[in-house]
């Protein structure tokens, strides 16, 4: 890509090149930079950390808006991100923002989210990265209520810089939820998903399952990202993708490893 004195910000997502959250997001980092958008051709939602290896993968150039240059690809969130930094512009972005998703990304959902993996493939690659998530699902969801959450989450990243190995986690609540009360920082709250598995039958009487769950947090802390989005804040969430639980590590070692 040709070098230029603005810094070169990467927009990624996992709902699509054309999904609305996007097209808002790559709006508003036209303000603070180059904006190269790299984003899958179709929805890639709950695919975590998944990048192909047993397929081709394509890149195609599109007309996206005025100013940005744009490509889809038929890969995973996290693939778009290796193909931007390692054959698009062929080195690190300043910034790299993924999103805005429709739909919440809180909780133990960071570990499912395709939204969130590609911030944290950015982490990895030791680039400042944040990803966005409006919680509504509706198809005719508004996104303009984000914009300035998103300016002023970025403003600080592209100001004080983020630690290594961090990425951030921002969760934005439905414009249904009345006006925003601010920005929290939050820890991500202890939850998991109550899964089911429903079995149909399709026309030719073959047996298939369809995955379906309710997700439980009941943690109660007003530190955390539900409390904080509940109570009508958006939440931050810095995120480390060293998974290491420290806290056992002297419990573990007490054990006996003799062979």
């Amino acid at each position: 890509m040709k070098k230029s004195d603005r810094p070169l910000i990467l927009v990624t997502n996992d709902d699509g090149i054309f999904a609305p959250g996007i097209i808002t997001l790559a709006e508003e980092m036209k303000a603070f930079g180059d904006v190269l958008v790299v984003a899958p051709d179709k929805p890639q939602s709950a695919m975590g950390h998944a990048i192909t290896i047993h397929n081709f993968l394509r890149l195609r150039e599109v007309e996206f808006m005025e100013g940005v240059r744009a490509f889809s690809c038929t890969g995973t969130p996290v693939d778009c991100v290796k193909l931007a930094v390692y054959h698009i512009i062929k080195g690190r972005p300043a910034l790299l923002v993924s999103g805005v998703n429709h739909g919440s990304n809180l909780s133990i959902n960071v570990l499912y989210s395709g939204t969130m993996s590609a911030a944290v493939e950015g982490a990895l690659e030791g680039v400042p990265s944040i990803g966005f998530s409006l919680m509504e699902y509706g198809i005719e969801a508004s996104f303009e209520h984000t914009r300035s959450v998103v300016r002023s989450v970025t403003t600080n990243v592209l100001k004080n810089g983020l630690g290594k190995g961090c990425c951030l986690n921002v969760n934005i609540p439905p414009v249904s939820a009345g006006p925003l009360k601010g920005i929290r920082v939050c820890r991500q709250a202890l939850g998991h998903w109550e899964d089911a598995v429903e079995t149909r039958r399709d026309p030719a009487n073959h047996e298939y399952h369809w995955l379906k769950g309710m997700f439980i947090a009941n943690d109660k802390g007003e530190d955390t990202d539900v409390w904080a989005t509940d109570h009508g804040y958006a939440s931050l969430v810095p995120v480390q993708f060293d998974m290491t639980a420290h806290h056992e590590v002297g419990n573990i070692n007490t054990w006996d490893h003799a062979l």
